[in-house]
């Protein structure tokens, strides 16, 4: 399921389609001219309608609205504390080249659990996250978010860390078998919101007492028609792809 899941996020890449659809053009040019053509001109509508904003944030705000965080200002003393999806650090090797700590553009997961942990002194965070590339060098993602939380300051004790899971369904079944964890207890679920979705269907299914917090969003309440980035928007329709056909397969499977 592992190679699955890569080969499902390969396919979800638009800009993977533009590459398949402009090299198949290229090869029927030898023998069906019009056709390759008419498969170059495909590749070039898709590349076009990747760059447009809205229906991107279209699809992205129709996962980020599902589940709304706890109301600003609302008491969490009832939580035992925070389980924090992996995600937000960049890949080993480049922890290790330069010896320092990286996050990437989902960093609101590492960051709201500190704010949080200083506001509510009997938090705790369970980290989980291994690795998720195919072939990695460096640190787990775990052993990278014990240093980011250790020069942050917060006590060691707080924070359990699980560093074995390679996707989100390892992430809930795994995190389970930590010491120290019930999952019957009130935890709150942290995750991107666009990833949300998926992520509390499956820790519930596997049988955890989450309410989700979502952090790091995308989109806002509103997309202007003329928003356009090449740069921005392919990554967008990426992340919307790739969580509503995952959702859909871990259904299908019986992990959601």
């Amino acid at each position: 399921m592992f190679i699955a899941s890569k080969l499902l996020s390969f396919a979800t890449q638009p800009l993977a389609w533009v590459m398949i659809f402009l090299l198949g053009g290229l090869l029927c040019m030898s023998v069906h001219r019009r056709g390759g053509v008419g498969l170059c001109w495909t590749a070039l509508c898709v590349l076009l309608l990747t760059g447009w904003t809205l229906p991107a944030d279209t699809l992205l705000r129709q996962l980020e609205d599902q589940h709304p965080p706890p109301v600003a200002g609302s008491d969490l003393q009832k939580y035992t504390g925070l389980v924090v999806l992996g995600g937000a650090l960049e890949p080993g090797y480049v922890w290790l080249a330069h010896d320092q700590i990286a996050l990437n553009d989902a960093a609101e997961r590492m960051i709201v659990p500190i704010a949080l942990m200083q506001r509510y002194p009997h938090l705790r965070v369970l980290f989980t996250g291994g690795e998720g590339e195919m072939v990695s060098t460096g640190p787990k993602e775990a052993a990278r978010a014990k240093v980011f939380f250790d020069n942050m300051g917060i006590l060691p004790q707080r924070v359990l860390y699980e560093s074995v899971s390679r996707n989100t369904h390892e992430n809930a079944v795994f995190s389970a078998a930590v010491p120290g964890v019930n999952p019957a207890d009130s935890w709150l679920l942290l995750t991107s919101a666009y990833h949300m979705p998926r992520a509390l269907a499956t820790f519930r299914k596997a049988g955890w007492n989450v309410t989700p917090y979502p952090v790091d969003y995308q989109t806002g309440t509103s997309t202007s028609w003329t928003n356009y980035s090449l740069t921005r928007n392919p990554k967008k329709w990426h992340l919307a792809l790739h969580e509503m056909a995952g959702l859909i397969a871990y259904r299908l499977i019986g992990r959601a």
